[in-house]
């Protein structure tokens, strides 16, 4: 008798409906992804054509590649505003560099630039203690500015045709940039899931004072997570430059709020600690869906960005009603 008063204490009495709400605020990033999905076919008939779809994938390339860098942040609890201006920085200190020493070195110099805008801004917040808002304020302008006096303003053409042709190319029918993303995903995966790294970042997001009372240098892992994000903007900022041919110093304005948006949509939570790649890839995919779409539908950019504000807005609902 015992146990059978046991059993119907423990039967789950919520609402169905309740259920399903709770349903699809945890599973909201695929939810979304799938009614976009299927908009889009009701919308345009273009759409699903084979040259668009590839289009949406080579877009989707740099802001991926910078949303995965500004995931690390958030699960810290931190934000970067200054991914677009690197990439920005970057874009132009290799198209000047490129005839002078190759494109291999440019390269090189680009991401060593990139990463050490993004280590001043892990530096400020890190061990300075400025708040991250301003700290990567400050480097967004700083990096623009850098980037506009390099360039007296100017964008810069680039004629390394192997260059060029990298962000035109293609390999098994997909752009040669979705290749780079695809490895960057692998890798960031990996690193969140199965590497401490992963795990003591979304420990600090989640109780900061916990994590350093178990003994864990906390500076240490905020440096490191803008030091990733400065790296993953060079990365996106060489990308772009390859699809163009041209290093421009007013490239990527407004990417870190594309960016940000990415990283809500997927269900990151803004206060840190919650967040997972698979879900941050979506989010890009779904923000870049919306723009083709409006796009095929002669949709004009004003609107646009009301309609990611108000996708941006869902989504926060949508995390604080999971979050009761």
């Amino acid at each position: 008798m015992t146990a059978i008063a046991d059993t119907q204490l423990t039967q789950d009495t919520t609402p169905t409906w309740k259920k399903t709400l709770l349903f699809l605020a945890d599973n909201s990033t695929i939810v979304v992804f799938i009614i976009m999905l299927i908009a889009a076919a009701v919308l345009s008939d273009k759409f699903y054509t084979t040259d668009n779809i590839t289009n949406v994938l080579r877009q989707s390339v740099p802001l991926g590649l910078i949303s995965l860098g500004m995931l690390y942040v958030i699960l810290t609890g931190g934000i970067d505003l200054s991914v677009g201006s690197i990439m920005a920085l970057v874009s132009v200190v290799v198209a000047l560099l490129i005839p002078s020493v190759g494109l291999t070195i440019a390269i090189f110099i680009g991401l060593i630039t990139a990463t050490l805008v993004g280590c001043v801004g892990g530096g400020l917040v890190a061990y300075f203690k400025i708040a991250p808002f301003i700290a990567t304020l400050a480097m967004m302008t700083v990096a623009r500015g850098l980037a506009m006096i390099v360039s007296k303003g100017q964008p810069i053409f680039v004629d390394e045709m192997s260059f060029v042709d990298f962000g035109s190319g293609y390999f098994l029918g997909l752009p040669l940039p979705v290749y780079v993303f695809i490895a960057f995903g692998a890798l960031a995966y990996f690193v969140n899931k199965r590497t401490s790294f992963g795990r003591l970042v979304i420990s600090i997001g989640s109780n900061e004072i916990a994590t350093r009372f178990a003994g864990i240098r906390v500076e240490r892992f905020k440096f490191s997570v803008y030091a990733i994000s400065g790296f993953a903007c060079g990365v996106a900022g060489i990308i772009a430059a390859t699809r163009t041919g041209v290093g421009s110093p007013v490239l990527a304005m407004g990417f870190e709020l594309d960016a940000i948006a990415a990283v809500v949509v997927g269900g990151a939570s803004l206060s840190g600690g919650r967040g997972t790649v698979v879900n941050t890839i979506i989010g890009v995919l779904i923000l870049c869906v919306i723009s083709n779409l409006m796009n095929l539908m002669n949709i004009s950019g004003y609107h646009q960005q009301v309609v990611k504000g108000v996708i941006i807005i869902l989504a926060v609902v949508l995390e604080s009603f999971k979050s009761k």
